[in-house]
């Protein structure tokens, strides 16, 4: 049965929950937390994992590169970290942006002021 992540308030759901979402046995969502560093379930003091609905959309990314676009464990690893680097490029993009603004609003400033 599909989790409704939408519309459901729960904080956290079983690896058997997890797996039944996606189709795929808990031993394979055990391994890719092995695999990829960003599925890092909670885990409980009896080690029970608990997934987040960051950790299931997250499994979802791994799930549509690896057995939905067929990557191999390293292409959908080099396609995650491209990801990561893009997403600090724009962040670093927009910081420079900010201050390039802030810049030209003072360089307006100083004009408007030397006129008065």
């Amino acid at each position: 049965m599909k989790i409704d992540l939408e519309n459901s308030n729960r904080l956290y759901y079983s690896i058997k929950e997890v797996a039944t979402h996606f189709g795929v046995n808990e031993s394979l969502l055990r391994f890719w937390e092995t695999e990829f560093n960003i599925i890092n379930p909670r885990k409980t003091d009896g080690g029970a994992r608990q997934y987040t609905k960051k950790n299931i959309e997250d499994i979802a990314v791994v799930y549509h590169l690896v057995k939905e676009k067929g990557l191999t464990l390293e292409g959908a690893r080099q396609t995650l970290k491209q990801r990561k680097d893009e997403e600090t490029r724009k962040v670093q993009v927009i910081q420079k942006l900010e201050q390039i603004k802030k810049e030209l609003e003072d360089l307006e400033r100083e004009f408007d002021s030397s006129f008065d």
